[in-house]
């Protein structure tokens, strides 16, 4: 019967091979919706997919035995590969969304100009 049972090392392998699959799904994703490499615009869906991702490996990472199991390693050198990659990918999306941020920025602006204007002509007529 305990042959039937996976071990816990077979389970986290099978986990890590898990998440590092939908991570690289989830970096794919991101690097493809952009056309330019200078400009990584991350979708709401994009950012939620990846911090699940990385917030369920850091479980199983905070869990992980003393003495691990040799198969668990090319996992976890996989997953520190897909983590570097969204490191060097970050400083990117972060200037694109400041760069949002400050073209909205002046959207409200103008759109509260024209609201005054309009209120002004309004109290003239």
């Amino acid at each position: 019967m305990e042959c039937l049972m996976p071990s816990h090392a077979s389970v986290l392998v099978s986990d890590f091979r898990e998440t590092n699959r939908r991570l690289r799904f989830w970096l794919d994703q991101l690097l493809a919706s952009s056309t330019e490499p200078t400009s990584r615009t991350a979708t709401p869906a994009q950012m939620t997919g990846l911090l699940a991702e990385l917030m369920r490996a850091g479980e199983r990472l905070r869990a992980l035995p003393a003495g691990r199991d040799a198969a668990l390693e090319p996992e976890l050198a996989v997953y520190r590969q897909h983590v570097e990659r969204l490191r060097d990918l970050l400083p990117t999306i972060h200037a694109t969304l400041l760069e949002e941020r400050a073209r909205l920025e002046q959207e409200r602006q103008r759109l509260a100009s024209a609201a005054e204007w309009a209120e002004r002509s309004r109290q003239t007529l």
